[in-house]
């Protein structure tokens, strides 16, 4: 089981047909769900579970476990969902499913030897997570080491690190004017990207075709430039006008990323295209167990680009 987490982790093993993807594990199936909306991945637990215990019936083991954790109270079985998952018939039936979270949650209750290298995994997890509330430097490390497990060179972390401090002044800037739910920080990101891109944040990860991966992460080095432009120019608007409230910092958002969109549009002038494209960071980049990372995580490739309209 552990190596089906890491596996699934690197986002190399299976394709989304129509949401839906099966992934196998020593030759059992998981069946999975992507809900863009949320951005979660929904796993079938019978087949977790099928896959942990090697039990000859995984739906009766879960319906044990199931109703022994409702008496306990736990909250992982209350968040369970009901989605309608192809079974072996062919034919779609409504079945059990959780996001990764609840998953953890079902897995630390399944008495497995396939099951203890990840409860060692989140305890694991939990200490490092304490230790950056302590010291939050260690988050930044952390950070680091995790791009270059991807395969990112020195110089592109280097700069990826600098964007996010850029950002950071954003999102403190918008506190500054009263924005606090996570929902209003979307909206604002929404309108900034959109202003400057053609494309909501939603849209321009489906163009790239990415699902949980950070759009940062996956930009051109001009996308990413242009992105970062918007984002100080936003935060420099925002300071001078001292909106309050998201409405007037919608405003403010749709200023910077004017700011941006005309630097893209006098640059694809000149180069007679368009900037935007579809590519993203693992189409070119290689894990470093594979290889030596490359000088950036990747190049532009005009045929791949999308023309705008």
């Amino acid at each position: 089981m552990w190596d089906f987490f890491c596996t699934f982790a690197a986002a190399k093993v299976f394709t989304m047909e129509d949401n839906f993807a099966i992934q196998l594990f020593e030759g059992k199936k998981v069946r999975l769900v992507w809900d863009a909306e949320q951005e979660k991945y929904y796993f079938s637990v019978v087949d977790i579970v099928q896959v942990l215990t090697d039990s000859a019936d995984g739906r009766t083991y879960w319906k044990v476990l199931k109703n022994r954790l409702k008496k306990e109270g736990n909250e992982s079985v209350t968040n369970c969902n009901q989605l309608k998952l192809p079974s072996s018939d062919g034919k779609k039936y409504k079945t059990d499913v959780a996001d990764l979270q609840g998953i953890f949650r079902i897995i630390q209750s399944i008495p497995s030897k396939k099951a203890e290298p990840v409860k060692q995994w989140l305890a694991q997890l939990g200490e490092q997570r304490i230790d950056q509330m302590i010291d939050p430097e260690l988050t930044f490390q952390m950070a680091v080491e995790d791009y270059r497990r991807q395969g990112y060179s020195d110089k592109w972390i280097n700069e990826r690190m600098r964007s996010i401090e850029m950002r950071k002044e954003l999102t403190d800037e918008w506190q500054r004017a009263g924005i606090t739910e996570h929902k209003d920080f979307a909206i604002l990101t929404n309108v900034l990207t959109q202003a400057w891109s053609g494309m909501t944040t939603g849209e321009y990860k489906r163009y790239k075709g990415l699902t949980k991966e950070n759009l940062r992460d996956n930009m051109t080095n001009v996308e990413l430039a242009l992105n970062t432009l918007a984002e100080v120019a936003t935060t420099e608007l925002s300071r001078q006008r001292n909106p309050k409230g998201i409405g007037e910092s919608k405003q403010a958002a749709q200023a910077g990323g004017k700011v941006a969109k005309n630097a893209r549009e006098d640059l694809e002038r000149q180069l007679g295209r368009s900037v935007i494209s579809s590519e993203k960071a693992s189409d070119h980049i290689r894990p470093i167990e594979e290889g030596k990372a490359e000088e950036l995580p990747f190049e532009e490739n005009p045929e791949n680009n999308k023309k705008d309209e």
